[in-house]
């Protein structure tokens, strides 16, 4: 059986949503005791149903949606608009954001009442949903008339917040949050162009005026202190009131106007910069500083600029206290390293232990500062000191730290730290073959006289080297230490091959190191005449060795290395002279001669003149006269006669006569420059038998490149290197590109 429903007409039915309107206004004003009924809610409900079911002709579906505009449109017309009218400040914002809150639960209340026509009516029509409509009409009618004093208000409100005075900082994040839910849906268009872009504006300004008064007010510290305040205030606000958007843009621009707009200033102000703070130690404004331009794009960069041109003045002023004191030096060889230059030596490794400590904990190991602290040191590190590079100096400083009785007393801690940072400083120097030639010099002499002060460190010292720079910077050195501690074996040997043979014992005690010739440097070796009993020792270890050897190696006797225990027979006591293998034979043609001539010595030993006179010279005019010279001089003439000193007399039982030094300085930098030769030669033959075909400037660069591990090469010598192998036929100009070469297979 078919129900016939009753049809309502529109005029019928309206006075009815209009009573609930009606109400809904008193609920909202906050009128006592009035509230919806359940029942009162349905009767609503039902009746806007009725009237958009009904057949077409009293479908009223359409009139509703526009009576639900006009409602609205009235409402905010007679009560919203001028209960706004006479507000001002901050009475403006929370009457707002009161009319926005009783907006949203009219909307919300109307939205259920008329809900049909959002289910059925608007979709099929495609038109704005009820809680668009509501919310729009909202911001058409209330919000953009009102929008450019509201956001003076709150841009108002946060300078007051900035100042320090108390704001009602919920107040601001609720009205702002009325820019946001106004134009949700088309993702704060309406918070950013309305607010945001006004609000950045003003503060672009506000940090404008504040920082060119504290540029000129504060010392750089102050400053940074107070940029700093700021920017975690500012970061503060976007947590408190503002929209999380808002955050990258609004940092940007205050540190942009603090900090980028005024970078130079800040770094280079007078008596509290960047320099000032480098030079006074100040580890907290330096970090804060490292810290605030790390957030500005390239910020840093000027930063490790000045940290660079700092370290390299310090660098250059020690360098310049060096030179000083060593040009002010009396009665000392030039070129030759003194205390004075390892003073310097611990003062860079000083320096550079401060400027790193300075870049890890202060710059947070940021590569810009590293880059800056090496770019630093390979100008001071490259610079030399009284005639001596830096390779050099660096040798030397580990050869006083590793040899017995060295300047250097340090403990074996101390001893393993000081090679970390002389190893770590290596890697500034461009000669770094330079420094292996004069290493291995020291650690030859070390080794061969026993004067190394522990072998482990030796080796610690060599395997930092390996591990920086490679095997091939350090495998002659270890076989240098492996060839002593083999000699060591071989002495054994030696004493138990005369224990069984005694017919060999030369009546002295003998020991001979065997080193590997291409281990070792290069040695001056003289054919001098020795005497029989020392001839006698060289017979005996030859014949020793070849015992237990292939009989085709070859022993070179370096007699320049040897030393020797000498017993002179003074007139006042027996002593003992440490000497040279050298010193021993001549002093000992003096049991054979009571007086001899400069060339009669010359003759029997089959020195040169040179070598005669410097022996000479240790023995009758150095510290300790074991000889008399006729005429007596402080220098050595062919025509001078000498005799054996009877009378020489010293408080010591025991003494060392040592000879004058000699210059190695200039043979090793000639062993290097001839190793330079053999390594170019063969970066460039491996280089072309790769390429086959490249242009000169290009040969070169790459050349220059492998090379600089180990030393930079010099572009005159590359190219003299060049045209070497183009005559020995390694490689060939090419005939279409006179600037291009070919290998040659």
């Amino acid at each position: 059986m078919a129900h016939n429903r009753k049809t309502i007409l529109l005029d019928e039915g309206w006075p009815h949503m209009m009573a609930g309107f009606e109400k809904l206004k008193l609920i909202l004003a906050g009128e006592p005791g009035v509230a919806f009924a359940s029942d009162e809610y349905m009767h609503l409900y039902t009746t806007i149903y009725n009237m958009c079911t009904q057949k077409p002709a009293n479908d009223y579906s359409a009139q509703l949606y526009e009576r639900y505009q006009n409602l609205l449109d009235g409402y905010i017309t007679a009560t919203v608009l001028p209960s706004l009218q006479d507000k001002h400040g901050e009475f403006l914002l929370k009457e707002l954001v009161v009319r926005w809150k009783n907006h949203k639960l009219m909307v919300r209340w109307l939205s259920r009442f008329f809900y049909y026509l959002d289910r059925y009516f608007i979709t099929r029509r495609s038109l704005m949903p009820l809680k668009k409509v509501g919310w729009d009409s909202f911001k058409t009618r209330v919000f953009d008339n009102h929008k450019a004093t509201v956001t003076s208000i709150l841009i108002a409100m946060v300078d007051e917040d900035r100042v320090g005075q108390i704001i009602d900082r919920t107040l601001v994040k609720n009205v702002l949050d009325i820019y946001i839910e106004l134009d949700s849906d088309s993702g704060s268009k309406l918070y950013n162009e309305d607010f945001e872009d006004v609000f950045l504006k003003a503060t672009i300004d506000y940090y404008s005026r504040k920082a060119q008064a504290w540029i000129v007010e504060d010392t750089c510290p102050e400053y940074m202190v107070k940029a700093e305040e700021c920017l975690q205030k500012e970061k503060q606000r976007v947590a408190q009131y503002l929209h999380a958007n808002t955050e990258p843009r609004l940092m940007e621009d205050v540190q942009g106007e603090l900090l980028a707009r005024h970078i130079e200033q800040i770094l280079r102000k007078q008596n509290s910069g960047c320099k000032v703070l480098l030079c006074d130690e100040k580890v907290e404004d330096l970090s804060r500083m490292f810290s605030l331009f790390s957030r500005i794009n390239g910020g840093l960069t000027p930063v490790s600029k000045i940290f660079q041109e700092h370290v390299n003045e310090v660098g250059m002023s020690l360098l310049k206290q060096a030179i000083d004191a060593a040009t002010s030096k009396k009665n000392e060889k030039k070129d030759v390293v003194s205390t004075l230059e390892l003073d310097y030596v611990r003062k860079i490794l000083d320096l550079h232990d401060k400027y790193m400590a300075y870049v890890v904990n202060c710059f947070q190991n940021h590569t810009l500062f590293h880059k800056a602290l090496k770019e630093a040191f390979e100008v001071v590190c490259n610079k030399t000191v009284a005639g001596c590079c830096s390779a050099e100096l660096f040798a030397a400083y580990c050869d006083s730290i590793l040899k017995k009785g060295g300047c250097e007393k340090l403990g074996d801690e101390a001893i393993e730290e000081n090679l970390d940072k002389v190893v770590k400083l290596l890697t500034f120097i461009s000669d770094k073959d330079l420094f292996v030639e004069f290493h291995r010099k020291k650690l030859g002499r070390r080794l061969i006289f026993d004067r190394s002060g522990n072998s482990d460190q030796e080796r610690s010292l060599l395997s930092k080297l390996k591990q920086y720079f490679g095997a091939q910077f350090t495998s002659k050195m270890e076989g240098m230490i492996n060839d002593v501690t083999v000699a060591k074996d071989k002495h054994t040997d030696l004493e138990n091959y005369i224990r069984t043979n005694p017919e060999l014992n030369p009546k002295v005690d003998l020991s001979v190191q065997v080193l590997t010739t291409g281990y070792w440097p290069t040695y001056k070796s003289t054919d001098i005449n020795l005497p029989s009993e020392m001839v006698k020792c060289v017979e005996i270890f030859s014949k020793f060795y070849h015992s237990n050897t292939d009989r085709k190696r070859k022993l070179n006797w370096i007699y320049s290395l040897g030393n020797c225990t000498v017993v002179g027979n003074f007139k006042a006591q027996k002593i003992d002279l440490i000497v040279t293998t050298y010193q021993a034979a001549l002093l000992l043609l003096f049991n054979e001669s009571e007086r001899l001539s400069f060339f009669e010595i010359v003759t029997q030993l089959n020195l040169s003149e040179d070598d005669t006179v410097r022996l000479l010279h240790s023995l009758s005019c150095a510290k300790y006269k074991i000889l008399n010279k006729e005429p007596n001089s402080r220098t050595i003439s062919p025509k001078d006669d000498f005799e054996f000193n009877h009378r020489f007399t010293d408080k010591m039982r025991r003494i060392k006569v040592p000879l004058p030094p000699s210059d190695e300085k200039k043979k090793v930098i000639e062993d290097v420059n001839k190793d330079r030769r053999f390594a170019i030669d063969a970066a460039l033959v491996r280089i072309m038998k790769s390429r086959k075909i490249m242009t000169h400037q290009n040969l070169v660069a790459e050349c220059v490149q492998q090379l600089s591990r180990t030393f930079k090469p010099d572009i005159k010598m590359i190219k003299r290197r060049i045209e070497d192998l183009i005559t020995r036929e390694y490689l060939e100009r090419d005939r279409d590109a006179p600037n291009s070469y070919r290998y040659l297979a």
